[in-house]
């Protein structure tokens, strides 16, 4: 609660695992609890494409991720707002974050001019130019009405030399310290992004100097943008221990479960990524076993559903042929039902993961994860799906 009495993110840790840096805890909000570690749906531009709210709800998601980009370039911020904000545009009834948008424009744009005092870009839609400062990136976000908002921040593109990750680390804290003295709202927590690419010490330096600024909460950003999984895990190493253990760490875009494991371990409390929805439109389905490609001649006259072991409302009515039917002939419904699947499965494992920490378990729970999928009948494929999810984030915000 702030001091004008209006309800900001609040993050509770209730329990910390004895034998990796994984934590239990809660961020309560206006409009809800969310128990981490917790993973974050993504619908750039509202839903989770093919997604009602309430299947959201229905799958125990409390929390998504909205992007300011994509919504301040269609149907625009000022539209929203004047609509009621997010919540009432879209109809869902649970906590939103907005992403500045930072990412996209880098990553996006036809034509992209950075300087200390903002970016000038082109729309990747029209081409349309437009100037974004992080003034300008807090006003768009207070605007969209998010419970938690991320600040403005350079994502350098990897690999790059050491001169450029520095030069957007100084940026980084420039536009940070410039986002806290924007804000108007205090009913929005507003998270600090800690870039640094692959340079340890500028990941501390990006971390240290962040912490300084007292932001609600902390991002990770500027990975899973190219590099290998063991260049991530190697940077949340050495960034995660020197972020608060009293607010929340988030890191951002990420990823696959394994990732989502490996994270957790290293003290992540939020994710968020397309992969389950977007690799649920391309016919990708996760189990506990490992994927299922639906699309493959092999399911055709299955009758077993995705996952024999899986609770989700799709493995307890369809069988692998029906959804190979509808992904083959390209009908709508296949896409929906692949997405409400993934989305359970990751739903279910940040919940297995939670209770596993309770127990003081998430060694044993990552050793058996891993057991089962080295036995997994489609590992032989591994390099080649680790190259699609480096690609995956890009390939999703050009799909929109």
């Amino acid at each position: 609660m702030t001091d004008r009495g209006t309800w900001v993110a609040q993050f509770t840790l209730r329990q910390r695992d004895r034998h990796t840096a994984a934590r239990l805890g809660q961020v309560r909000t206006a409009r809800g609890v969310i128990d981490t570690p917790a993973f974050m749906p993504v619908g750039s531009l509202g839903p989770v494409k093919g997604l009602e709210p309430d299947d959201l709800h229905q799958l125990g998601f409390r929390l998504m991720l909205n992007n300011a980009y994509h919504l301040y370039l269609r149907p625009g911020h000022k539209v929203v707002a004047e609509l009621g904000g997010l919540h009432a545009f879209t109809g869902w009834s649970g906590a939103i974050l907005t992403d500045s948008g930072g990412f996209q424009i880098f990553s996006l744009a036809k034509l992209c001019k950075v300087t200390d005092e903002g970016v000038t870009f082109q729309s990747h839609l029209d081409g349309s130019t437009h100037f974004i400062t992080p003034e300008t990136a807090i006003d768009i976000e207070e605007a969209l009405g998010a419970d938690i908002i991320m600040a403005f921040d350079q994502c350098v593109a990897l690999p790059a030399d050491r001169a450029a990750v520095s030069e957007g680390v100084r940026r980084t804290k420039l536009w940070a310290e410039r986002c806290q003295a924007a804000r108007r709202r205090t009913d929005q927590a507003l998270f600090g992004i800690v870039q640094g690419g692959l340079e340890p010490d500028l990941r501390v330096t990006s971390a240290r100097e962040l912490v300084t600024l007292g932001f609600d909460g902390y991002a990770v950003g500027g990975l899973s943008v190219g590099e290998s999984k063991a260049d991530m895990y190697r940077m949340l190493d050495v960034t995660a221990p020197e972020l608060p253990e009293e607010k929340p760490r988030y890191l951002m875009g990420v990823g696959m479960p394994e990732d989502l494991i490996e994270g957790v371990a290293r003290g992540i409390d939020l994710f968020d990524c397309v992969v389950p929805s977007r690799h649920g439109r391309t016919g990708w389905l996760f189990t506990g076993f490992g994927r299922v490609l639906i699309k493959q001649a092999r399911y055709r006259s299955d009758e077993r559903p995705i996952d024999p072991d899986c609770g989700c409302p799709v493995c307890k009515r369809y069988s692998r042929a029906y959804l190979h039917h509808l992904f083959n002939v390209k009908e709508m419904l296949g896409s929906r039902l692949n997405t409400i699947h993934n989305l359970w499965y990751f739903a279910d494992l940040m919940q297995r993961m939670r209770s596993a920490i309770e127990r003081g378990a998430l060694s044993a729970f990552r050793e058996e994860f891993y057991r089962l999928r080295a036995a997994a009948p489609f590992e032989a494929d591994r390099a080649v799906d680790d190259e699609t999810n480096r690609r995956t984030g890009v390939e999703e915000e050009r799909s929109l």
